[in-house]
């Protein structure tokens, strides 16, 4: 292979990667429900006919452990009865998701009669029914509370629409106005970055395409091995507590992380910590190793581009039936309380090592927030879905960040006070930084909090909150003092 085919690997392969930006944003740009388009809860990408990561847009970093696991779920399940126009959809939090709510759709490539790839785009759908409005039930003690579940089914089978599977969707929703035009728009974007890999297909030949997306997956090894020589050697380990009102229980949840660093490997072991619970915290564990994979991204390389050769070194233990890998049917419609301790019990064993790359704790918990009902003036279901942002800690050379959006929550954005006061029966009556409780102090001190008051202007609503590190608040690094808990009242 001369220069010139090298280049055009190259060409190809930055191709490859745009093309999933392209299809993050025309999802953004269609969808129907503001959780998407305003706070960009999702995240899209492909891999190569064996369920190998090839590229993967910026989006949400919860996501970024998933794809892949709902990729090879596609291969294993349908094999030889995949077919062009295919898409399957996906919610099993267990062996390829995280929440019910957080549905993959999956859309087979071929050239001609090969399969060459998989595209695939997950994002959360604010109604799949369940006993509580918006799917997110804090209360529930099984998956079968929490919403409809789409086990690997076909949406579409050779291109045709599955109207049985659609209507079975819709019929479980309630906002099926809202579910379907997130569909459409998921699989609209889907098609669009087919499009772009079947020109590249024209264009360039496809052998050349095929060991583009090869050449992205030996990069992305090749340089993570490079990044681990960079890195600490040795076993590092932390510990820490789930607040006992968050995980409903008579006492804290036990979790733990023993972190072991080699210039070949990076493992994160979980083994110790508690037991699965009754209630909807449990992390399944491909959200477990998506936790992992946001910290180990970060003392790698937080500019990396995903890959699953990027991600090679990278292993992730947690024996079944413990938080972070729950066995069915333990419910998780609020895993990221969890999911978020995974990557901060990592951060928290790593940071006394590599403090110019990990700062101090954070708030860390999403405090998810669901407020929703019937509209008095139109009869019509409204629902906002969004996190809350807080306060970082410091760093070793400067004070934390104020109000931003937790570890899990990456890329997302704060959702618009005044695109929910014009949509909805609310008003957001104060939103501002966090002065009142103050901050962790230290040389540096950490970042301010947030308030953020509603006032629902319709007859009736519910509420649905969720927030953690209330017990067991935000910890220093070298001396420094920890920071306030989170705390929802309820005025």
């Amino acid at each position: 292979m001369g220069k010139r085919d090298l280049f055009t690997l190259e060409i190809i392969a930055n191709n490859l990667m745009v093309t999933t930006e392209e299809m993050f944003y025309a999802f953004a740009r269609t969808a129907k429900s503001p959780v998407i388009y305003e706070v960009l809860d999702f995240a899209v990408g492909m891999t190569d006919a064996e369920g190998n990561l090839i590229a993967q847009a910026p989006g949400v970093p919860g996501f970024s452990g998933v794809l892949d696991f709902v990729a090879r779920k596609v291969l294993k399940k349908w094999g030889s009865d995949l077919h062009p126009g295919d898409v399957i959809v996906d919610n099993v939090p267990y062996d390829a998701g995280t929440h019910l709510n957080d549905v993959t759709l999956a859309m087979p490539m071929f050239y001609r009669d090969e399969l060459i790839g998989i595209i695939l785009s997950k994002g959360h759908w604010s109604e799949v029914g369940g006993a509580a409005f918006g799917s997110w039930n804090p209360n529930a003690t099984e998956v079968y509370q929490e919403g409809l579940i789409m086990p690997c089914v076909k949406l579409y089978d050779a291109g045709k629409l599955n109207k049985d599977v659609l209507e079975m969707i819709l019929s479980n929703s309630r906002l099926p106005e809202y579910t379907k035009g997130d569909i459409e728009a998921q699989v609209a974007s889907m098609r669009v970055a087919m499009k772009r890999v079947y020109r590249l297909i024209e264009k360039y030949g496809i052998d050349n395409v095929l060991r583009a997306m090869r050449k992205l997956i030996e990069d992305g090894e090749k340089y993570a091995y490079q990044k681990l020589k960079e890195l600490p050697k040795g076993e590092f380990e932390a510990e820490d507590y789930i607040d006992a009102a968050l995980a409903g229980t008579d006492k804290p949840v036990y979790v733990r992380v023993k972190v072991k660093i080699t210039d070949e490997k990076f493992i994160a072991d979980f083994t110790g910590s508690d037991p699965q619970v009754n209630i909807s915290i449990n992390s399944p564990f491909p959200a477990t190793v998506s936790g992992v994979r946001e910290v180990y991204m970060a003392v790698t390389d937080p500019h990396a581009y995903p890959s699953g050769g990027f991600f090679k070194p990278l292993e992730v233990i947690a024996p079944e039936g413990t938080i972070f890998n729950p066995k069915p049917p333990a419910p998780t419609s609020t895993y990221w309380e969890s999911m978020a301790f995974a990557s901060d019990l990592v951060w928290k064993a790593l940071a006394p090592h590599v403090p110019e790359k990990l700062t101090a704790g954070h708030f860390l918990s999403i405090i998810a927030t669901i407020v929703g009902g019937i509209d008095d003036r139109t009869g019509e279901p409204f629902a906002i879905v969004e996190p809350q942002p807080g306060g970082w800690g410091a760093g070793y050379d400067m004070d934390g960040t104020s109000g931003l959006v937790a570890i899990g929550d990456g890329d997302t954005y704060i959702a618009s006070s005044e695109v929910y006061e014009k949509n909805f029966p609310i008003l957001v009556e104060r939103y501002m930084l966090n002065t009142e409780d103050g901050t962790g102090h230290g040389k540096y001190r950490g970042g301010f909090g947030v308030i953020r008051e509603y006032r629902i202007l319709n007859s009736k609503a519910i509420v649905t909150i969720q927030v953690g590190r209330r017990d067991f608040p935000p910890w220093g690094v070298a001396g420094g003092m920890p920071g306030p808990g989170n705390r929802v009242p309820l005025l």
